[in-house]
């Protein structure tokens, strides 16, 4: 009998509350928000922040809780974890790989055994690289997805090679645990791109 799949532990970081059921300290906001793509000072020549300034400053804005999302490297959980702990929020464990096929996918494990998987995952690629680097394929996401949620990073250009990607995680993610981020580029065609997306 083939063994069955793993029930997702924990649901998506906001699916939990009910709209406006969250009252933080922001005050200016009634619905649950999580910034869910944050790059702290781990991501090397791109983010400025350290962890715990991240998670302190998540707290402030009155977010129901607080992520790090670096990029190939789970460096700065364990500071943002204990200043999570320290504010009072939960802290969504994450990470930004960096796949070689240029495409970039944060994902988010449900449970210890997901997170162990992400672990073997970086490890893999970062042994394959020089020092400081990691070279991941969508194959090895492929192969470590059980437990994962992923969020797709469009490109810049919509072009079919994401559609396509997008489609093949599909298959893979194949419950409600895929996703794909949407943001403002700030020019002239957002409101389109974002009907796209």
């Amino acid at each position: 009998m083939p063994e069955q799949p793993q029930p997702k532990i924990k649901p998506h970081p906001w699916k939990h509350l009910a709209p406006g059921e969250y009252t933080g300290g922001g005050g200016a906001h009634d619905e649950a928000y999580v910034e869910l793509h944050v790059t702290s000072n781990f991501t090397f020549l791109h983010g400025a922040s350290h962890p715990e300034e991240l998670v302190q400053q998540a707290a402030k804005l009155g977010h129901c809780a607080a992520t790090i999302t670096d990029c190939n490297t789970l460096a700065g959980v364990v500071r943002a974890h204990l200043a999570a702990k320290e504010v009072g929020i939960p802290l969504v464990v994450g990470c930004r790989l960096a796949l070689q096929s240029s495409h970039s996918v944060l994902v988010y494990p449900t449970n210890r055994a997901a997170y162990s998987r992400l672990c073997r995952l970086l490890t893999l690629g970062k042994r394959r690289a020089p020092k400081g680097q990691c070279e991941l394929t969508l194959h090895d996401l492929i192969e470590h997805h059980e437990g994962l949620l992923a969020i797709v990073v469009p490109p810049i250009v919509l072009d079919q090679d994401f559609i396509d990607v997008v489609c093949g995680f599909k298959q893979v993610f194949d419950d409600d645990r895929l996703s794909i981020a949407s943001s403002c580029l700030y020019g002239p065609d957002d409101r389109e791109r974002l009907a796209q997306l």
